[in-house]
C-alpha cells in the first residue's frame, strides 16, 4: 500500500511539473523572453516566475493527497488489526486410549490434543476463555464400547448447552456427534462436562468451535 501510493504520488508530481512546462511554453510564445514580477498567489512562495506559480497549486494537491493516503493507510492497519482480533478457533481430541469414567459429579474433560488454537482454548483447564462478544459454531463428538456408557454435556458458564449419550450397545461400537450455534458475551466460559467416554489412538472424541462473526 505505501508503495502504492509513493508511486502515485510520482506520477502526479511529474504529471503537473508536464503541465507546468507546457504552460510556460505558452507563456513564452505570448510574451517572449521577456519575465515579470508577478504577486504570490499563495502561502508557498514570495516572487514567483510564471512557472512556480503555476506550480504552487499543483504542490497544494499533492501535498492533500499524501495527506489522504496516509490517512488511508492507517485505516486499512486498524481494519486489520480488528480482524486478526477477532480470528477466533480451536479444534482438539481427547488424548485418551482407553475408558473414562464415569463421573456423577461436574468433571471438566480436558482435550489433550490441540490441533488449532487462536488463544481461545485452554488445554490445561479444558475452558474456552477470554471470548469475544459474537456468534459461535461448537461441534462435539464422543465414543464407547458395546459395554459401557457415553456422556458428554457441553455448558456455557454453568449453564448445560446439549447432551450427547449413547447406551451400551452388545458387540458394537458407537459415535454420537452434536453441534450448536450459540451467542457468547465477553468472558463467557465454554468446556465439557464429562459422564463417560471412550478414546483410542484413532481420535473418535472431538470438540471444535469458531466465531461465525462478533456483535
Amino acid at each position: 500500500m505505501k508503495t502504492s501510493a509513493t508511486l502515485l504520488i510520482l506520477c502526479l508530481f511529474h504529471f503537473c511539473f508536464a503541465m507546468v512546462q507546457e504552460l510556460d511554453h505558452h507563456a513564452g510564445k505570448d510574451n517572449g523572453s521577456e519575465i515579470h514580477k508577478i504577486e504570490p498567489s499563495c502561502a508557498c512562495a514570495g516572487d514567483m516566475t510564471g512557472s512556480q506559480e503555476n506550480f504552487c497549486p499543483f504542490a497544494v494537491i499533492l501535498g492533500e493527497l499524501e495527506a489522504k493516503l496516509r490517512n488511508t493507510e492507517k485505516q486499512l492497519e486498524d481494519l486489520r488489526g480488528e480482524v486478526r482480533g477477532n480470528q477466533v478457533a480451536f479444534g482438539a481430541s481427547t488424548g485418551i486410549s482407553a475408558n473414562f469414567g464415569p463421573f456423577n459429579t461436574g468433571f471438566t474433560l480436558a482435550y489433550k490434543n490441540v490441533y488449532i488454537s487462536t488463544g481461545m482454548y485452554t488445554p490445561t483447564t479444558g475452558k474456552l476463555g477470554k471470548s469475544v462478544k459474537g456468534v459461535y459454531y461448537f461441534s462435539l463428538s464422543g465414543r464407547n464400547p458395546s459395554t459401557k456408557p457415553m456422556g458428554l454435556r457441553p455448558m456455557n458458564s454453568g449453564v448445560q448447552i446439549v447432551t450427547v449419550y449413547n447406551h451400551p450397545a452388545e458387540h458394537c461400537y458407537k459415535t454420537s456427534t452434536s453441534g450448536m450455534t450459540l451467542q457468547l458475551e465477553g468472558g463467557d466460559q465454554v468446556y465439557m462436562r464429562l459422564i463417560w467416554i471412550f478414546d483410542h489412538l484413532k481420535k473418535h472424541s472431538t470438540f471444535i468451535g469458531h466465531l461465525l462473526f462478533p456483535l
